[in-house]
């Protein structure tokens, strides 16, 4: 008797109590593990609404063969880039495009459009493409600024990696304020250090704050194998806008100066001397309204070295990039106190900074 009641007791336990089969105990287990944080899915959600504004760019050089005297187009490398502006602007980096016979720009959904470029400026390791592409298809990336930029913020790379399709990686701002050389020998400043991954392909991308706004575009690591190291470097997006405007209007970034050109540094180093050693004073500008005197020489060949300058606003000038730096933020109008040397003689003068 004892038996069957405890045979009814647990039937009874069994119907209040049903059990979980493995199926759904499975099926449970995969619907929590598939519950994102609100990180992830802001994250994804940003990937998702950049990616169409991110291109793909190829670039091939044109060469003739000599038997069969047609021209074939030889790809000549790749890279990243992504859409400023709703006229069809694209922003990539001057070396991914340098010495390219012909450009191609290609979006996420594989649509591609032939390319031109409108203007360069190496020295900054920009170029600005267009592109003739329906408007709809055109999402300009949301422009931020790096000047209030803090270490340890995250960030964003979108870009084409090795020619892989869109990818995302993440990391934070490692460092601000570094230095690297441009394809011209140039330095940037102001470079953004970030560890997020940027391997070859990457090159001309966007670099994002975590609200999915520009805040650099990527241009460069440092690494002895030539892949990802933790260390890459984009251009800040306040070079950025201050010298696309002027790339779209005039194919290059007018300079700002005094207006005299300089002794290259390398004959100035011969010479034993630090500074930055005038050549030539332009007719009609700044420089020639307060006197400066460039390098000149008489009928008997006697070389007369012209003025060498020495501070600008009390900052020790040694090269002719010291003095390119001084001035390179500045606008046409600003005064500057120039100090320079004359026959073994310091003089000064304020110098009204010109357009040229």
């Amino acid at each position: 008797m004892k038996r069957w009641f405890l045979i009814l007791l647990l039937l009874l336990i069994a119907q209040a109590f049903p059990s979980v089969s493995w199926a759904e105990q499975a099926n449970s287990s995969t619907v929590a593990s598939n519950v994102l944080e609100p990180e992830e899915t802001k994250r994804i959600a940003l990937f998702e609404q950049l990616s169409p504004s991110v291109v793909f760019i190829k670039n091939s050089s044109l060469q003739w063969d000599i038997f069969s005297l047609d021209v074939y187009a030889i790809p000549s490398g790749a890279g990243s880039g992504f859409v400023w502006d709703k006229e069809g602007h694209i922003i990539t980096n001057f070396h991914v495009v340098y010495g390219a016979d012909r450009i191609e720009v290609a979006f996420a959904d594989r649509k591609t459009y032939e390319a031109k470029v409108v203007g360069i400026s190496p020295d900054h390791d920009i170029a600005v493409l267009k592109i003739d592409a329906p408007v709809e298809e055109l999402k300009p990336i949301p422009v931020g600024s790096s000047n209030e930029l803090k270490i340890g913020q995250k960030t964003l790379v979108i870009g084409n990696p090795f020619g892989l399709d869109h990818s995302l990686s993440t990391g934070v701002v490692s460092a601000l304020g570094r230095s690297i050389n441009s394809i011209t020998g140039r330095k940037i400043n102001n470079m953004i250090q970030t560890d997020a991954a940027i391997n070859p392909g990457n090159s001309g991308g966007p670099l994002l704050d975590s609200s999915g706004r520009l805040i650099g575009v990527t241009a460069a690591i440092v690494s002895p194998s030539g892949v990802y190291t933790g260390v890459g470097f984009a251009i800040p997006v306040d070079t950025i806008k201050r010298i696309v405007p002027q790339l779209i209007e005039f194919g290059r970034v007018k300079q700002i100066g005094i207006g005299v050109t300089l002794i290259p540094d390398s004959i100035r180093d011969r010479i034993g001397i630090e500074g930055a050693l005038v050549m030539d004073v332009l007719p009609s500008s700044t420089a020639e309204k307060v006197g400066l005197v460039g390098t000149k020489r008489n009928f008997l060949g006697s070389v007369f070295l012209g003025d060498l300058i020495v501070s600008i606003d009390g900052k020790k000038i040694s090269s002719n990039e010291d003095l390119a730096q001084a001035v390179e933020d500045r606008k046409a109008g600003d005064k500057i106190n120039v100090e320079f040397i004359r026959e073994e003689r310091k003089k000064s003068a304020a110098i009204e900074l010109m357009e040229y």
